[in-house]
């Protein structure tokens, strides 16, 4: 790493870590060096970042009361306007299939690497409960990646390592979304934002040497609920790269439009961004629970049905993606297709099977509908997605040639969730609760993505699970299945029969530990009379 420019006159940044020993690459990660950087980008950007989230709930209010959603009308010439994102670099032209896990532990970090997937997004969020240990040896499993160092050795002797016969995939990391604080890391006295721990760490580490391998530091965004949230990250790549002497544009961000009030602005995200963006990713599951809390006291016309049943060919979801790859194509940006929730479990061909068969259809309709490429969640998925888009595709990179001019879609389109088929059960009650302690109990346990029922589970469709409970509570639903309606007591039998269930399946200690403080805070929030923003917020101080 080149020697850092002074970025300031005023004094550095007091930055204290709170756990500073007994965490694994610690003293090559937490640097005095790496940490003035963080110190550098929360002193200048937090502020901006609390007045973002509040400008979030002052939003919620206005839907609360009675209001909706619609495109900006002060943002109209940003639509109209003519205009195009930075050209992909050449490591980002080809993103036919990625597959998406956790950087720590690095067994994960191997496997993902050696998957034979064109990109690797590398989760630092939804996939990743944010231990200080996963946090720190997240950063350094992505260090030792770019070096090309990475190995691991099993307890059981089993050694794992880097593949040298096949191209590794283009490593896109995803830092937390801007919403989660970072205990561990004290910058004047106050915890810093996650967001900026993750990303400062990452950056002041690899970026030169993720370009002196032909890439560079590329990056995922979270949960931006608007325009303004972008311009935030694209001041701090202004900065950071300023800070470090490489040069402005280097740094490419793919937004993940994962929530409502972004799918209403999609073009002033890439705008603000146009320097930095390679694209956009229609991020499914975050984009269910974005709709439901944002709409949680709308009325039963926002009630989605039971959450297996929220298919992609819903209306409102079609219109979503459709718009999504128009927007991107016009403007030059790569569109990313989301994650097919079910993993394929090797010592069940039927189930692998069937596993290949809904992926192989959902794959296809992305490519289909103009989609560059999309995600897997496990690496047998990877030929199989890969199989679909290099039919799409032939020897192109992507299909940004298809504008889809004759897609337009109105802000009734994209909120008509009523269309959605589908009914609400017990049964499916039943899967939200069993899934949000399971998840849960393991997130609590250090690890943020788990196959459930062959579906992999992350952060985000947990957030479903247990806001789907809260909404119907609040609208009184009945069951299509039972006939019964849902009230406090129901959910509380309810959630201790699948508890039960769940203790059958761990040890005593691990199941005191995990899964009972886990159940005790899914009945908290479900049953709270305010709405929880995000799970993760409560869970994250029962972290150890």
């Amino acid at each position: 790493m080149t020697t850092p420019t002074a970025p300031t006159a005023a004094a550095p940044a007091a930055v204290e870590i709170t756990r500073a020993t007994g965490v694994e690459g610690g003293d090559e990660i937490l640097s005095p060096e790496a940490l003035a950087f963080v110190g550098e980008l929360h002193r200048r950007f937090a502020g901006r970042r609390d007045e973002l989230l509040a400008a979030r709930r002052t939003a919620r209010d206005r839907i609360a009361a009675g209001g909706t959603l619609d495109f900006l009308p002060e943002t109209r010439d940003v639509r109209e306007g003519e205009w195009h994102v930075a050209s992909a670099p050449e490591a980002l032209l080809d993103r036919r299939v990625e597959i998406t896990g956790p950087a720590a532990p690095p067994k994960m970090a191997i496997n993902a690497l050696n998957s034979g997937a064109r990109v690797w997004l590398a989760d630092l969020e939804d996939a990743t409960s944010p231990t200080w240990d996963n946090v720190v040896g997240g950063v350094k499993n992505l260090r030792d990646a770019a070096l090309g160092t990475l190995a691991y050795t099993s307890p059981a002797g089993k050694p794992y390592a880097l593949r040298t016969d096949l191209r590794r995939p283009t490593v896109v990391t995803r830092p937390r979304g801007w919403h989660l604080p970072e205990r561990h890391v004290l910058v004047d006295g106050e915890p810093a934002v996650g967001a900026l721990v993750d990303f400062g760490l990452h950056f002041f580490h690899t970026a030169e040497l993720l370009l002196a391998n032909g890439h560079g530091p590329y990056y995922y965004l979270p949960k931006l609920e608007s325009h303004l949230e972008a311009r935030l990250w694209n001041d701090v790549f202004v900065f950071a790269q300023e800070y470090v002497g490489i040069e402005r544009g280097t740094i490419r961000a793919t937004v993940l439009i994962e929530t409502i009030p972004a799918a209403f602005e999609m073009d002033e995200i890439l705008y603000e961004l146009r320097e930095h963006a390679s694209g956009l990713n229609a991020g499914r599951w975050d984009y269910l629970f974005s709709l439901i809390k944002v709409f949680r006291d709308a009325g039963s016309a926002f009630v989605l049905p039971d959450r297996a049943s929220v298919a992609m060919t819903a209306p409102f979801m079609r219109a979503y993606t459709e718009l999504l790859v128009k927007t991107c194509h016009r403007r030059g940006a790569v569109a990313m297709g989301g994650m097919a929730a079910v993993v394929p479990n090797r010592n069940d061909l039927e189930v692998t099977a069937a596993a290949f068969e809904k992926v192989r259809a959902d794959k296809t309709r992305e490519a289909g509908d103009g989609f560059d490429g999309s995600w897997v969640a496990h690496p047998d998925l990877v030929p199989v997605c890969r199989e679909v888009f290099d039919a799409a595709l032939g020897d192109r990179p992507n299909q940004l040639e298809r504008q889809r001019p004759e897609v337009e879609v109105s802000a009734a389109q994209l909120l008509d969730v009523a269309s959605a088929a589908g009914e609400v059960t017990e049964g499916g009650l039943r899967d939200n609760l069993f899934v949000a302690v399971a998840y849960t109990a393991v997130w609590l346990s250090g690890n943020g993505a788990v196959a459930i029922r062959n579906l992999m589970e992350d952060a985000a469709t947990a957030e479903i699970s247990r806001s789907q409970v809260w909404q119907q509570l609040r609208n009184e639903v009945v069951f299509a299945d039972t006939g019964r309606q849902i009230t406090p007591e129901l959910v509380r039998t309810v959630l201790a029969e699948e508890v039960e269930h769940l203790r059958g399946g761990v040890a005593p200690d691990v199941f005191a530990r995990y899964y009972d403080p886990a159940a005790a805070l899914i009945a908290d929030i479900c049953l709270s009379s305010e709405y929880v923003d995000f799970l993760t917020l409560p869970a994250y101080g029962l972290l150890d």
